[in-house]
């Protein structure tokens, strides 16, 4: 009888890397993203990793990649510590029970669970969550610069290179008019050759929001994500019943309760589905299931992670029957500096599904020991 693989060690590292450019959202304007990097020691020898992330800090949400990682090192790392590794859903109830909230702290740690269970039975996660159905899906790119003919000459050159054709402008932190105008400018410049959408994240109220809806519509823009604050579940119901234009939930969507509740009162045409803000793979798949139940698009949500977790989020995603919005999962392309020993592959518009066990990735011991923070 084969001994019992057990969790020996947990450990929670933050990893700081400089951005491209200034990376502008309606609440902050990024010039570095941090990591908590999480690895898992199993007693039989093999390893797991995962990834949690924030966005600015605790601009964006309720936890910070300090927090992070704090709650990784003092409460779950000695709560999982011995125990059997293979029943990753005993594992997930357990931090449930011990933790609360602290959704992106669980899923980093549920994600090298994932990853050494699938590393120990020679499959990919996709696999192991029961097969991929697409080796490549289409990703968007953030045009955030917030000048106008900055972005479109980004825009430009990602159409040119074949590297992406769904273009996502943040606004928000301007007036509506401001915005419109900027939006209008960089839909004009590419018409008909990509996607337009914006991400307001929660910036606007809700006559704000009635008023952007109906010009951004008029100005040909294809979706509108988290135009309302997160609660205001009435009035993105409003606006998905008013508009023609697809409204996506973002931050209103923290796992499947949320995912439940937001379906029933049809408030929203698109789930921006992100796997940390989820609380984890397992629980990402289920608002993955919840949406196609409800008739809703699904579209791969980012928390702007490294390569690790956009490995991760793609091994979910490519089991889904359609991810009819594609994803956003580039968060490795915004950094200066990639950690992975081979990194994902974007090419024709796609990020391509690694092809190794687990999450499909390998990390660069050089550079994860360059950029750890302490």
């Amino acid at each position: 009888m084969r001994p019992v693989t057990k969790i020996e060690k947990i450990t929670a590292d933050i990893l700081d890397i400089p951005t491209i450019r200034g990376h502008v959202l309606a609440m902050t304007t990024m010039t570095q993203q941090s990591f908590v990097l999480v690895r898992i020691q199993f007693s039989d020898g093999s390893c797991g990793i995962g990834e949690g992330t924030s966005i600015g800090g605790l601009s964006y949400g309720c936890e910070s990649p300090e927090s992070i990682a704090s709650a990784i090192t003092t409460y779950i790392a000695p709560m999982l510590q011995g125990q059997a590794a293979n029943n990753v859903n005993a594992l997930i109830t357990r931090m449930e029970k011990v933790v609360k909230g602290n959704f992106i702290a669980r899923s980093a740690v549920e994600m090298a669970l994932w990853d050494g269970l699938a590393r120990r039975l020679d499959l990919s996660i996709s696999a192991l969550f029961g097969g991929a159905q697409h080796a490549s899906i289409q990703v968007a790119w953030t045009l955030a610069s917030g000048d106008s003919a900055r972005d479109i000459e980004e825009a430009e050159e990602m159409l040119a290179t074949r590297r992406h054709r769904i273009f996502k402008l943040k606004i928000g932190n301007r007036s509506v008019e401001d915005d419109l105008a900027h939006v209008g400018a960089i839909a004009k410049a590419v018409a008909g050759r990509a996607s337009i959408r914006v991400d307001v994240n929660q910036a606007w109220s809700l006559q704000q929001a009635r008023w952007g809806a109906a010009g951004l519509q008029d100005l040909g823009v294809d979706l509108i994500e988290q135009p309302l604050a997160a609660h205001d579940r009435a009035g993105m119901a409003e606006l998905v019943a008013s508009h023609k234009i697809a409204i996506m939930a973002d931050e209103a969507l923290n796992g499947p309760k949320d995912a439940l509740a937001m379906a029933q009162a049809r408030a929203a045409d698109v789930y921006a589905v992100k796997v940390a803000q989820s609380g984890g793979l397992a629980a990402a798949r289920e608002v993955c299931a919840m949406a196609e139940a409800a008739g809703l698009g699904l579209y791969g949500g980012t928390m702007l992670e490294c390569g690790v977790g956009s490995a991760a989020g793609l091994q979910l995603f490519a089991t889904r029957k359609q991810m009819q919005w594609g994803c956003e999962l580039f968060g490795p392309l915004l950094f200066k500096d990639e950690i992975l020993a081979t990194p994902l592959v974007y090419r024709d518009f796609d990020v391509h599904l690694p092809a190794g066990p687990g999450i499909g990735v390998e990390l660069d011991a050089d550079k994860t020991k360059y950029y750890r923070r302490g």
